[in-house]
């Protein structure tokens, strides 16, 4: 009877302690879940590839200024592809973005109250010039799990498609010609922000874009009005597009990438190398003694 209870609280002590075991390492098991968890979301240096459609509300930096009216186009598109990179290989916030645009700028000029009159250009009021263009530009970036905040800036190169110019007294043969002082190269500065929403691999950007153009419209001084005796005469662009886009993840945002896996493969084959050689060595010492 004595040696039945002795190895009944035997067994006991023994079930106290594989269960205390058992959850310290379920403990253990959480903090290493929870430490995971904060790793995984941490972004990597991935890449988007999207499609933006918006609008465009233009204007021209005219000299000597006129009254204008903001142009409303209905067509901006553009292709981007977005790459993430890590400033000093941990800060997640910066990037680049490089793609093809297409979209529409011009101008709308309004009566003049004190003179009465208003001004136009080859007879026209109002133009609408197709331009197609190849931005680059800084990317920064601050990431939620779901959710982001954007700005953009840099620089643009273009040309200048076609123009359609509207009005009364369009002269002959310009309506949807270029006059020879016209300029068609373009290029200038682009910046603007938005944000953006995760759902991976599919991201929505909601973004706004002001893009000016340090390329005159026509050649700087060309036109023959009285006005150059006392005017450096010329006309940059001036535009804001507000577009919304969806954008597709072709590589991981978080957790393990390919390279990171790859990268993991090599160590374990090289760990296991060295361990090979360190047991090759000790059997030959002890088969040489």
């Amino acid at each position: 009877m004595r040696k039945s209870l002795l190895i009944t609280a035997a067994l006991f002590v023994c079930c106290l302690l594989s269960a205390q075991e058992a959850e310290n390492g379920y403990l253990r098991y959480i903090a290493d879940t929870t430490t995971k968890v904060r790793n995984y979301a941490d972004i990597n240096n991935y890449s988007l590839i999207g499609v933006n459609y918006g609008v465009t509300f233009s204007q021209m930096q005219f000299n000597p200024s006129q009254k204008q009216s903001w142009l409303f186009n209905p067509v901006y598109v553009s292709l981007m592809y977005t790459h993430y990179l890590k400033l000093f290989q941990y800060m997640p916030y910066f990037g680049y973005k490089v793609g093809i645009a297409y979209g529409k700028e011009g101008y709308r000029f309004k009566e003049n109250k004190d003179t009465h009159t208003t001004f136009s250009i080859e007879g026209a009021h109002e133009a609408v010039i197709d331009v197609v263009e190849v931005p680059f530009l800084a990317h920064f970036h601050y990431d939620a799990l779901h959710f982001k905040l954007m700005v953009d800036a840099g620089l643009y190169a273009g040309y200048r498609l076609g123009i359609e110019r509207r009005g009364d007294n369009v002269k002959d043969g310009m309506a949807r010609s270029f006059a020879t002082t016209d300029l068609r190269p373009e290029y200038g500065l682009q910046g603007g922000g938005g944000i953006g929403f995760v759902f991976s691999p599919v991201e929505l950007h909601i973004s706004a874009l002001v893009r000016y153009s340090w390329s005159s419209l026509y050649e700087p001084d060309s036109s023959p009005s009285v006005n150059n005796k006392y005017y450096y005469r010329f006309a940059y662009p001036l535009d804001v597009s507000i577009m919304a886009g969806v954008h597709f993840q072709i590589s991981k945002r978080t957790g393990r990438t390919s390279a990171d896996l790859r990268r993991q493969a090599m160590e374990i084959v090289k760990n296991g190398w060295d361990i090979e050689n360190v047991e090759t060595e000790d059997n030959s010492g002890k088969s040489g003694e």
